[in-house]
């Protein structure tokens, strides 16, 4: 990717994990456009100050034609651990088929490199759910992408009260040696630390390998934002694209991206 252009496309927009992964964006010096349901505008909040956005269906292609051009690479947030097959939403419907028409979109669009949001396998997670995130990964090399694959945790906002399992999970993936094991790639990370670090290695110029877990994503946040606090020590000159990347979201932004209604599909 020419370090040249910083400019990004998040799919997502108006959702907690694509808003979270615009904010760190922008806090990094790029240029960052959204994609927002149609009808969901008002969700972007501050972001809609801050970042250039576009109204678009990820499951209609032809809402996606040209909205990808002159960017460096494109992030895919999209998708959803619930489906609801009554409705013809299946897990192969929201993960796959929108992974596909967006990576169509980089190919016409003239774009190399996009940003994967996949999962890492957990037992708690739908085998159809991580089945359809394996096929969005394959299909990204078939078309002759350059993809980046995030296999990330299941994510939560400090602060929030969460269920003990999941507390314990957490624990025991920041444990030292037992971290080494599996529970280090499926332990809930803090949004804020995953969306640094999809940020920072979306920006990076030379990224040496294609599937990154969470440690991937640790490793690119300081010790202190990894504690939750703020990046930049106080006193300290703010960069002009940003205050503090978090400060731009709204309170209770949603989480997840569904289609309004299956008989829009195209």
């Amino acid at each position: 990717m020419p370090t040249t252009n910083r400019r990004i496309l998040v799919t997502g927009g108006g959702t907690f994990l694509g808003d979270n992964i615009a904010a760190a964006l922008l806090a990094e010096g790029a240029e960052v456009t959204l994609l927002v349901r149609p009808g969901a505008e008002d969700r972007l909040g501050p972001l809609a100050q801050r970042a250039r956005w576009y109204a678009a269906d990820v499951w209609n292609p032809a809402s996606l034609r040209g909205r990808a051009r002159g960017h460096a690479s494109v992030i895919h947030t999209v998708g959803s651990m619930v489906a609801d097959p009554a409705r013809g939403l299946t897990y192969h419907w929201l993960n796959f088929m929108s992974a596909r028409n967006v990576a169509n979109m980089c190919v016409s669009d003239g774009v190399s490199h996009i940003v994967l949001m996949s999962a890492a396998r957990a037992p708690w997670l739908n085998r159809q759910y991580l089945r359809a995130k394996r096929e969005a990964e394959a299909y990204l090399g078939r078309v002759g992408l350059h993809a980046t694959i995030i296999r990330a945790p299941v994510v939560y906002e400090r602060g929030t009260r969460r269920h003990p399992f999941y507390l314990l999970m957490t624990l025991l993936g920041s444990t030292p040696v037992v971290s080494w094991f599996w529970f280090g790639r499926a332990a809930p990370m803090p949004v804020d630390m995953l969306a640094r670090g999809v940020a920072r290695i979306t920006l990076e110029a030379n990224r040496q390998k294609t599937i990154y877990y969470a440690a991937d994503l640790r490793r690119r946040n300081t010790a202190r934002e990894a504690r939750g606090a703020a990046p930049t020590p106080p006193g300290a000159p703010l960069p002009p694209q940003a205050v503090t990347p978090f400060q731009l979201l709204d309170e209770d932004t949603p989480f997840g991206w569904m289609p309004p209604d299956s008989s829009n599909r195209r």
